[in-house]
């Protein structure tokens, strides 16, 4: 059984992130897979500190509720982060958990642990922005795909929806849910994801 977790990172209940992850979860859930969502924005996560308390073991030392969040890193296949777009950027809760993943750099690349979990997982954005610029998700992709990097996880593709900002918007627009809940089939039945041309995946 394929094991999904997605990070909810917007602050707002019932918005449009909230509203497209759930598609995506209802397509996974369909296709057989297991899913927990994590309301990140809702959680107790501190930003990294900087204080090296991970630089000899890969194990980040705060203790808050991040801590076992990184053994649902573990045992997942699949990573899923879910935010809107704040000032051409991630939220602030999506990126507390972005620092965090320095434990897990170091684990990586200092320590030379092997593969989180022994395993390299895939990774998924969902991303939506009230404006239409060019380049608005060009900086949180970078970011994603370091953070995903970090966490052994290979990044596989985003669907980026502009022009969506007042609460419930995301339901208006002609292909996002469809698109949403397609992508959830597909990660729950271990698809090639090369194909699937809704995902932006340069």
């Amino acid at each position: 059984m394929v094991r999904l977790l997605i990070f909810m990172g917007s602050p707002r209940i019932d918005g449009n992130s909230d509203i497209l992850s759930h598609a995506l979860i209802t397509g996974a859930k369909n296709a057989g897979a297991q899913t927990e969502r994590l309301p990140i924005a809702h959680m107790r996560i501190s930003p990294c500190m900087e204080c090296g308390g991970c630089d000899k073991t890969g194990k980040c030392i705060i203790n808050d509720d991040m801590r076992p969040i990184y053994r649902k890193i573990e045992a997942s296949d699949v990573i899923v982060v879910a935010t809107p777009v704040f000032f051409y950027n991630i939220t602030a809760s999506t990126q507390a958990v972005v620092e965090r993943s320095q434990a897990c750099w170091i684990g990586k690349y200092v320590l030379k642990r092997g593969k989180l979990g022994g395993k390299t997982r895939k990774g998924i954005l969902l991303c939506q922005g009230a404006t239409k610029g060019r380049l608005l998700f060009d900086g949180i992709l970078r970011t994603i795909r370091y953070f995903f990097d970090a966490i052994d996880t290979d990044f596989k593709g985003a669907l980026l929806y502009r022009g969506i900002e007042a609460k419930g918007a995301i339901k208006q627009h002609p292909n996002a849910l469809r698109e949403a809940e397609t992508l959830g089939k597909l990660l729950a039945t271990g698809a090639d994801l090369e194909s699937y041309t809704p995902l932006r995946n340069k």
